[in-house]
C-alpha cells in the first residue's frame, strides 16, 4: 500500500499525455474532494494554475501560499483518500476527474466561463454557497457514463412540500421527456424531484439525482428505493465523497451543478424563497433557459415561480408539456411543439353571411327565407344561396313549413 505522497510523487514524475489517468492524478483529485468544500474560487484557481498534484504536494507540505492554505486548514494532514476509493467501490461508485473521457466538459464549461469573471480580492468574490465555481471532481454512482447521460438533459426541480397538482404535473414531464430520449436530473428530495424522477423511471429512462452528501448514503432516507432504481440504470451523483453527511449549506452548493449539467431548468412548484429558485437562477446566470409551470394564484407553492415569470432579467418561459420544455431546450427547428389542438366546431369556417343566417334561425318553429333575411340584416337570395350548405352542415332543417336550427346529433348508442 502506497502512501498519498508516494502516488504524488509518482504521478509529478509520470509523463503527461500517456492515455489512462494516473493513480496519482486520481487520488490527488479525491483527497481535494474532502479536504476543501465545493465552490471555493481561490482554490480552484490554485489548482487550474499548478495542476492537482502539485497543489495537494504544496498544500501538504505546507508550501502553498497562506490564503490557500486557509481554506484547508485542519483537514491538511488527513488523509482518507484510499479508505474513500474502497468505499466507493464498494456501492459500485467511481471518482470522474476532469482528466476522465466521462467528465462532461462540455456542459460543465460554462461554470469555467463565469469563474472566470469572479474578483481576485476574495472579500470581493461571490458567497461560496453562491459561486459558480466547476467542481474538482464527481463521485458518481450508477453503470451509465455521465458525459451522455447529460448530453441531452433537463433539470425538473421545485418544492419538496409539493401538491398533488406539482407532483402529477412533475411525474408528467419526467415520463414525457424520458420517452422522448431526455434524461431527467434533479436532487433526489421528497416532493417535485422525487416525482420527476420516478416519472423518468416509470418510461423506462435513465435518471440522474445530484446530491449534497455521499452517494453512497439515502438522504432522505424515505427515498432508498427510489435511489437504488435510479443507480441501476441512472446516476446518483456527488462532490462529496462516500460517508459525507447531507449538511444544511451543500445543498445551495449543490443547486450549480443541477443547473450546469442541463441544458435548462423547468421549476415546477416553488415558494417565495425555495432552493429550486436558486436554482434557476443559477441556469440564468449560465446561460441556460428557465422554464415555470404555472399554477393557482392562490397557492403558497406557485409564488416563486409566478415571480421568476414576472422577473424579466431572468427571462422564464412558461411552459406546461414536454414538448414546450424541449422546444426550448433542443435544436433549433428540429424540435419545435405542435401547435395546440384546438376542438372543432361545425361553425368553423362559415362565411359572415351564413354566420348571420344561422344565428337568425329559430329553435323550434321554421321561418320563411324572408323572415331570417330581416333578421340577419341580408337579401333573401343570400339567405337562399347559404341554407342549403348549411342544411349538408346539419345545421340547419327544412320543416315543411320553414327553417329552424337543426337538433345536436345524438352520441354513439343512445335510444331513437
Amino acid at each position: 500500500m502506497t502512501t498519498l505522497e508516494e502516488d504524488l510523487e509518482d504521478a509529478a514524475a509520470a509523463p503527461r499525455g500517456a492515455g489512462a489517468v494516473h493513480p496519482g492524478v486520481r487520488r490527488a483529485r479525491a483527497w481535494l474532494s474532502r479536504a476543501v468544500e465545493p465552490g471555493t474560487v481561490d482554490l480552484w484557481r490554485y489548482v487550474e494554475e499548478v495542476g492537482p498534484v502539485e497543489a495537494v504536494r504544496r498544500l501538504r507540505a505546507g508550501s502553498a501560499p497562506a490564503g490557500i492554505r486557509s481554506l484547508v486548514g485542519a483537514r491538511v494532514a488527513e488523509d482518507a483518500t484510499l479508505p474513500d476509493l474502497r468505499r466507493a467501490e464498494a456501492c459500485g461508485a467511481r471518482l470522474v476527474v476532469p482528466e476522465d473521457g466521462e467528465w462532461p466538459a462540455y456542459q460543465l464549461h460554462a461554470l469555467t466561463v463565469a469563474v472566470a469573471d469572479e474578483p481576485l480580492v476574495r472579500r470581493d468574490q461571490s458567497k461560496r454557497t453562491q459561486a459558480l465555481v466547476p467542481p474538482m471532481a464527481l463521485w458518481v454512482r450508477g453503470p451509465a457514463r455521465l458525459d451522455e447521460l447529460t448530453e441531452r438533459s433537463v433539470a425538473v426541480v421545485g418544492a419538496r412540500a409539493s401538491s398533488a397538482y406539482g407532483e402529477h404535473v412533475a411525474g408528467e414531464l419526467g415520463h414525457q421527456l424520458g420517452e422522448r430520449g431526455w434524461t431527467v436530473v434533479s436532487g433526489g428530495a421528497f416532493g417535485i424531484d422525487g416525482a420527476a424522477h420516478r416519472g423518468a423511471l416509470a418510461a423506462e429512462a435513465p435518471t440522474i439525482a445530484v446530491l449534497a452528501c455521499g452517494v453512497d448514503r439515502s438522504y432522505p432516507a424515505g427515498n432508498g428505493a427510489l435511489f437504488h432504481r435510479i443507480a441501476e440504470d441512472g446516476l446518483l451523483v456527488s462532490e462529496w465523497p462516500p460517508g459525507c453527511a447531507p449538511l444544511r449549506h451543500r445543498f445551495l452548493v449543490r443547486n450549480r451543478l443541477i443547473a450546469a449539467l442541463t441544458r435548462g431548468t423547468v421549476v415546477v412548484e416553488a415558494a417565495a424563497r425555495s432552493g429550486a429558485q436558486a436554482t434557476a437562477h443559477r441556469a440564468q446566470k449560465l446561460g441556460r433557459p428557465v422554464m415555470v409551470v404555472p399554477g393557482p394564484v392562490t397557492s403558497a407553492l406557485s409564488v416563486g415561480c409566478h415571480e421568476l415569470l414576472r422577473d424579466e432579467h431572468v427571462g422564464a418561459v412558461l411552459v406546461t408539456t414536454a414538448a414546450q420544455v424541449i422546444e426550448a431546450v433542443g435544436r433549433i427547428g428540429d424540435d419545435l411543439a405542435p401547435p395546440i389542438e384546438r376542438p372543432g366546431s361545425p361553425r368553423d369556417g362559415l362565411s359572415d353571411v351564413a354566420a348571420r343566417v344561422l344565428d337568425a334561425c329559430p329553435v323550434r318553429t321554421g321561418v320563411s327565407p324572408e323572415r331570417l333575411a330581416r333578421s340577419a340584416g341580408c337579401d333573401v337570395l343570400d339567405v337562399l344561396r347559404v341554407l342549403p350548405s348549411l342544411e349538408l352542415a346539419q345545421l340547419v332543417e327544412w320543416t315543411g313549413t320553414g327553417w329552424r336550427l337543426a337538433p345536436p346529433p345524438k352520441p354513439p348508442g343512445a335510444a331513437a
